[in-house]
């Protein structure tokens, strides 16, 4: 499965901003300059251009595709992974958190990720040399195949909820506690800054913080409440892209794919 035309563009789009990011070096910057150069200076009256960078998750890139219903978002997200990793070199670990706001979104995109005949996992395969490995938030609580060596040699990506992470419900918070079996993760830790307050440092938030992880939001107009900008702040990211058919207002769009 290869990418159509109008995909290519989105990624092309994402490969620009980051080729211009290694210069300017700063996330709204970034994205004003492109946006000034491919479209003219933003007016507010006419709405010409595009409206500024909304800085939504200070210290991290978060911009947005806006893609159609059926237009494949998520076979964009697979290639747009290696798109973000290559600009990061090869000593960052190669963490994804993929956030999805209903559980039924939740396994079935454990299921394609996961299932090497589907082309999405096939693409996965071809793109990080078929070093990937895809977890959910009981086998991470677990500990099952996710460890300081794995993460450094492979492509993790966690596939959670929102749910997991707003901590509403007693077995969400099982998140933020103490957790033994993740103890090893405290040879990688240089220093605490990682540390989300009130919490222990086995905790899987911390371990997912310290990864500074990119964070791909599946349908994210489901996540601009303040307590879902929250949410997204706790995982400590280096990138956030977002994958809606309808962003919201405070949404950097870097791709637009038309209906």
């Amino acid at each position: 499965m290869e990418l159509k035309s109008y995909q290519k563009r989105v990624i092309k789009d994402l490969e620009d901003y980051l080729d211009l990011f290694q210069y300017v070096g700063d996330p709204a910057k970034t994205f004003n300059t492109y946006w000034e150069r491919k479209a003219g200076p933003y007016d507010p009256l006419s709405k010409k251009g595009m409206r500024p960078y909304q800085d939504n998750v200070p210290g991290a890139i978060h911009l947005c595709v806006k893609v159609p219903t059926a237009g494949g978002k998520t076979f964009i997200a697979v290639n747009a992974l290696k798109t973000v990793f290559d600009h990061y070199g090869p000593s960052a670990p190669r963490a994804v958190v993929w956030l999805v706001p209903w559980s039924n979104l939740l396994q079935q995109t454990v299921r394609t990720l996961s299932d090497p005949d589907h082309p999405y996992r096939q693409k996965l395969n071809a793109l990080f040399r078929n070093r990937v490995e895809v977890y959910e938030k009981d086998q991470l609580l677990m500990g099952a195949g996710f460890n300081p060596t794995s993460v450094q040699e492979q492509l993790s990506i966690i596939v959670m909820s929102f749910a997991s992470l707003r901590a509403r419900r007693k077995e969400d918070r099982k998140v933020f506690q103490e957790n033994g079996q993740l103890a090893g993760f405290r040879e990688l830790y240089e220093g605490t800054a990682h540390i989300k307050p009130g919490t222990d440092d086995t905790a899987l938030i911390n371990v997912i913080r310290h990864l500074n992880p990119v964070v791909v939001v599946d349908e994210s107009h489901n996540a601009e409440s303040d307590l879902s900008v929250d949410m997204l702040k706790d995982l400590n990211p280096s990138f956030v892209l977002d994958l809606t058919a309808t962003p919201k207002q405070n949404s950097n769009i870097i791709g637009l794919v038309p209906a």
